[in-house]
């Protein structure tokens, strides 16, 4: 059986956090809340030292557990038990973060973690190099009905221009990594391909992840309690039965100008993933071109980060890749785990 990591990415309000409960819902997985310490712990790599010294392993987990940032009270694990746990890791930045994971998949008695973040379809290059092994599923949604979420959230603090932007990026990142990685490590399932038909688009997404089909996938509500957060009040929704209700809201949700907008810029994005248009108007010139500022500053700004960790690559302090499943610990020449043992529970023993 497979003890690959999963990574649930797309644009934000696309349904990740819809799918993270289905995929939880399965006997063999858990999928854990959002958290804010994976992309943070590579950036700092430098300043958090050589993993394969267990002083370093320990102080990168204390930061994990206490800093507020990092929302570790949110996997639901002892402080203490992880940071002795991280400090008995292999000797990488990768197997320190994924012993939370472990450790959360524990709780529920699962032999399988997965990790659920929108932005992540920006960062699988990252995830990679940390889990070479793992597998992403990028839902995808319509960029209308995106748009229009993002505007309602309390966290989106930005402007319509943002909201249009942030799903572009996600469908661009998307093609490249349909291209460029192997079959069996990046998988595209729609949004309302999956509210239309939750049980064959599950069966596809298991196959496709080496699992069992489990009925318990179809109806994810009961998992909301243990996995949603309650601060997170614009998940509500994760407390019913999936559902159509919100598919191609868009045209009441948006003003017309944000729908010419849309159909303008993401007008081929949209058809290419089998979305139709309505026939708006063009968008005023004045609005596209302030959309394009907007879209060619957030460009600089990732490529600028780009150029600023490759630099940080030549000059890494130890191992950034997790050595942990069974294929990443025969690659480092480790023992394999004993059968029906969690490797972070192996470890303790």
């Amino acid at each position: 059986m497979s003890d690959r990591p999963i990574f649930v990415v797309g644009c934000p309000r696309s349904g990740t956090t819809m799918l993270q409960l289905m995929l939880h819902s399965h006997p063999r997985v858990a999928v854990a809340p959002e958290t804010r310490f994976v992309l943070p712990a590579y950036q700092k790599r430098r300043a958090f030292g050589d993993m394969r010294r267990p002083e370093r392993r320990r102080a990168l987990a204390e930061w994990i557990a206490t800093d507020r940032s990092a929302k570790f009270k949110e996997l639901g694990i002892g402080k203490d038990s992880f940071i002795r746990q991280a400090e008995a890791a292999p000797g990488s930045l990768g197997s320190v973060l994924g012993t939370a994971f472990e450790m959360y998949a524990e709780r529920f008695g699962k032999a399988r973690w997965g990790d659920k973040r929108p932005s992540y379809v920006k960062h699988v290059d990252t995830l990679r190099r940390l889990f070479p092994d793992a597998q992403f599923v990028h839902l995808i949604r319509d960029g209308r009905d995106c748009v229009a979420s993002l505007k309602e959230m309390p966290w989106f603090t930005h402007s319509s221009y943002h909201a249009i932007s942030t799903w572009a990026e996600a469908i661009d990142y998307g093609r490249r990594l349909r291209r460029t990685l192997p079959a069996d490590t990046y998988y595209e399932l729609r949004y309302e391909d999956l509210t239309a038909d939750p049980a064959g688009e599950m069966r596809k997404l298991c196959a496709f992840l080496g699992e069992e089909f489990d009925p318990s996938v179809v109806s994810p509500k009961e998992a909301a309690d243990e996995v949603v957060p309650l601060h997170k009040v614009w998940h509500g929704n994760t407390h019913s039965e999936v559902t159509r209700a919100r598919v191609g809201s868009w045209a009441t949700r948006l003003e017309d100008w944000e729908i010419a907008l849309c159909e303008e810029e993401l007008g081929e994005r949209l058809q290419a993933n089998g979305y139709e248009l309505s026939g708006a108007p063009k968008p005023a010139k004045e609005q596209l071109a302030r959309l394009h500022k907007v879209m060619q500053k957030r460009h600089r700004s990732r490529t600028r980060k780009a150029m600023l960790d490759r630099l940080a690559r030549l000059r890494e302090p130890g191992p950034v890749a997790a050595m942990l499943t069974g294929g990443q610990r025969a690659l480092a020449g480790f023992p394999q785990q004993r059968s029906g043992v969690a490797p972070a529970a192996q470890r303790a023993l």
